[in-house]
């Protein structure tokens, strides 16, 4: 353990010391960082802003606003497009309303018309309202609306005609407001700013989508002569101005100098112990992420500390509040009130209750999903758990800033679950607390997701040869594609979409891609969401536990030629897992390096599925249940891979001969897998791999890492460019698990379809080595 900064309060020292010295727990607490804290900076308010907007926020507490806030609203009041890259709870929503809501209160006509309207997109409808919320509160003459799935025909149709600050998401910015443009002209053609915010949210496939969604936006705009300013926000997003410029098409300006104030900020990383519980193949199995998180959770509680701990599902929420509440039980019969769930599902009114419950103190503990991750107001926490690192960086300190907001002092603790990446965190802490948050990582040239907005934007208004530039430099193979496809007619006019169909209808935006499976409830034919084909394969087969939005499914059936996968709620004591057979083979080679005597590869690879089985673990626990078999079709996919190779000179003199090859590119390819979403903004189910000791097309030992979507979502490439990080990770987390001969938390994979077997840890460690060894001593990233 790192010992504590010198300057650490001394309230939560001690609160750091009760919980890493109960007996038993002595060699969890595997790091201790205290990020110092910040004071403010104030600037006055800016000329432009109208007296009874400036006069609303000052009600609100904004005596002053704080420097960062108004060098950002002066630059988008200015007409330059902005992204606002300051921390969690500084104040970023107050950077875009004062000029949107300025400019709305200027441009508003004599008889009260609208002459300037603000469109902001979230990526939750529960965070549009909370801002929703927010804006209400300020008691302005400003016509606000949501718009999203829950708004009624009366309620579209007056946002529609009279809606100033139009609050939605890119999904329905996607299949409402943009195929139905004509109906929208006067709200289009009077927009004057666009907010994207949360943007750190579209990456991989869906950021691609969202990418093409506000190029199209941009383009029906300026048909009705507007031409709004972009102003974006995240806490989190690396490479602010690249990000926002990919996302948009625009040139951005990032701010990203933070002069709010914060307190001072313990972060602990905490690792569960091995239990007697043996998992696959006999390996050690550690304590469940989300039981140590109840345990903290009762303790805090205990202690009158106001905590937030983040759980991944629904189900898991629940249960970890009523454990805390059990616990809490047994110390005083008073205590289990003090703790409760809050999961995305709950009605408004319910939600709301919770969050004042908390904030007035009758509640003490809030187990929750990420729906308190995003900007969601929940002020005076002092402490927030994590059972399990969130995915990103970006999301770790999103949530990790739920706590100490403000000038108040803070703890967050992330408690390791049992796999690669988890371990290799808390281990090497730098990596997560010293390292900047990920790159956003999208393809918008990914040919699969921009032709079906070609499509669509040609529905809109046919394409011409000027509109080109704006979705890219492929966009004129892509189009001349299209039309190869009699997707798009060539005419003196431009490019027009030949179907009577929806074009919308070809990109599902929120999609992996490939064919949409609509998952119903089977009572009730209730369509409840929907999953792209390859994952209805691996997810939604038929005796999956699935779990969609936090709640749990148990899936009855999956019709593959209907795209249908009927469901219906339970809560099982296990959970499921696909096992799938893979092939892969070579097409192209796009990039190609040498390694000394191995080489590192980037290109294009055909890929064969085929789904074969399902493992029930037991939750919680992980152990292995049963093993049921699948019957299901082969599916193929073109994508993207990064590859490496190791000749048989590099084994043998590695000594690698002697060991089993096979388990050794095995088990490097699992963990290579399991950090990938370190150095590529990706979960690992995003993603798969090949290994073998002699590949047919290489005629040597390779492992192939892959994106899991058509055409690819840009994350082996860039593990491709970060291969020495990247790889050099793998080996460490390999040779720093605890476990002998392999793990959960090292080389063992939850999806293996070869029931992790063969695996060889120090094989791994001793092929990572010789490949390694003539690697640029300087990483190369990107």
């Amino acid at each position: 353990m790192s010992p504590p900064h010198p300057h650490a309060s001394t309230s939560v020292d001690a609160l750091v010391r009760r919980l890493s010295e109960v007996p038993g727990r002595e060699d969890r607490l595997r790091h201790l960082e205290v990020l110092p804290a910040r004071d403010a900076v104030h600037e006055d308010w800016p000329d432009w802003v109208p007296d009874d907007v400036r006069g609303a926020f000052a009600a609100q507490g904004v005596a002053r606003p704080w420097r960062h806030q108004v060098v950002a609203a002066d630059a988008a009041h200015a007409g330059d497009h902005v992204i606002v890259a300051t921390g969690t709870a500084s104040g970023k929503s107050l950077a875009y309303q004062l000029p949107g809501l300025s400019a709305i209160r200027a441009a508003r006509g004599p008889r009260g018309e609208r002459g300037a309207a603000v469109l902001y997109l979230a990526p939750t409808k529960a965070l549009a309202h909370d801002q929703l919320a927010g804006l209400s509160s300020l008691g302005l003459d400003v016509r606000l609306a949501a718009h999203d799935g829950d708004s009624s025909h009366e309620e579209r149709d007056w946002t529609r005609d009279f809606g100033e600050y139009v609050l939605t998401n890119p999904d329905m910015l996607h299949r409402s407001l943009l195929p139905s443009h004509h109906r929208w002209s006067r709200l289009l053609g009077s927009l004057q700013y666009v907010v994207v915010d949360e943007c750190h949210h579209y990456r991989g496939v869906f950021g691609a989508h969202v990418s093409h969604v506000l190029r199209r936006l941009r383009r029906v705009c300026a048909m009705y002569g507007a031409h709004p300013t972009f102003v974006l926000a995240s806490a989190t997003v690396a490479e602010p101005e690249v990000t926002a410029s990919r996302l948009t098409g625009l040139d951005v300006v990032a701010l990203t100098r933070d002069d709010s104030p914060r307190g001072t900020v313990s972060v602990l990383l905490w690792e569960p112990p091995f239990t007697s519980y043996a998992g696959e193949n006999g390996a050690p199995v550690r304590r469940a992420a989300s039981s140590e998180v109840a345990d903290l959770l009762a303790d805090l509680v205990a202690e009158d500390v106001r905590t937030l701990a983040f759980i991944r599902s629904r189900r898991g929420a629940e249960q970890v509040a009523l454990t805390a509440s059990e616990l809490l039980a047994e110390i005083d019969r008073s205590l289990p009130d003090k703790v409760a769930a809050y999961r995305g599902g709950y009605l408004p009114e319910e939600r709301r209750a919770l969050e004042a419950a908390l904030r007035r103190g009758d509640l003490v503990g809030l187990a929750a999903t990420n729906a308190l991750e995003l900007g969601i107001d929940i002020s005076g926490l002092d402490a927030v758990l994590i059972a399990g690192f969130p995915g990103t960086r970006a999301a770790f300190w999103q949530q990790v800033g739920r706590a100490g907001r403000g000038s108040q002092d803070a703890l967050g603790v992330l408690v390791a679950k049992d796999d690669p990446l988890d371990t290799y965190l808390v281990t090497h802490p730098e990596m997560l607390i010293g390292a900047p948050v990920e790159a956003s990582v999208f393809d918008p040239s990914n040919p699969h997701v921009m032709g079906p907005h070609l499509c669509a934007a040609a529905q809109e208004s046919p394409l011409t040869e000027a509109d080109l530039p704006l979705f890219g430099p492929t966009a004129r193979t892509v189009v001349d594609e299209l039309v190869r496809l009699g997707l798009l007619r060539v005419r003196p006019r431009g490019w027009f979409w030949t179907d009577r169909s929806r074009a919308a209808d070809l990109a599902d935006i929120r999609s992996a891609g490939g064919s949409a499976v609509q998952l119903i409830e089977a009572d009730t034919g209730r369509v409840v969401g929907t999953v792209d084909a390859s994952g209805a394969h691996n997810q939604a087969h038929a005796g999956a536990v699935y779990v969609h939005q936090g709640e749990t499914w148990l899936v009855e059936s999956l019709d593959l030629e209907h795209h249908v996968a009927a469901m219906r709620r339970d809560e099982p004591s296990y959970s499921t897992t696909a096992r799938e057979v893979t092939d892969i083979g070579i097409v192209s080679t796009r990039e190609r390096r040498s390694w000394g005597g191995c080489e590192l590869s980037l290109g294009e690879v055909d890929v064969s599925h085929q789904v074969v089985s399902f493992l029930k673990r037991r939750q919680p626990g992980g152990e292995v249940l049963s093993e049921e078999s699948l019957d299901l079709p082969e599916r193929t996919l073109r994508t993207t891979a990064v590859w490496w190779t190791v000749p048989d000179n590099v084994v043998a003199e590695s000594g690698l001969a002697a060991l089993d090859v096979p388990g050794a590119a095995h088990a490097a390819e699992h963990c290579s897998i399991g950090l990938l979403p370190l150095f590529a903004t990706c979960d690992r189910w995003d993603i798969g791999g090949v290994s073998t000791a002699r590949h047919a097309d290489t005629g040597v030992l390779t492992v192939f890492v892959y994106d899991g979507h058509p055409g690819g979502a840009g994350f082996a490439e860039r593990g491709f460019h970060t291969a020495v990080s990247w790889l050099s990770a793998t080996r460490e987390a390999i040779a720093g698990c605890e476990c002998t001969s392999g793990c959960p938390s090292c080389i063992q994979s939850p999806k293996c379809g070869n029931q992790n077997n063969p695996l060889d840890k120090a094989g791994a460690i001793s092929l990572l080595d010789a490949l390694l060894a003539g690697a640029p001593r300087t990483p190369e990233e990107d």
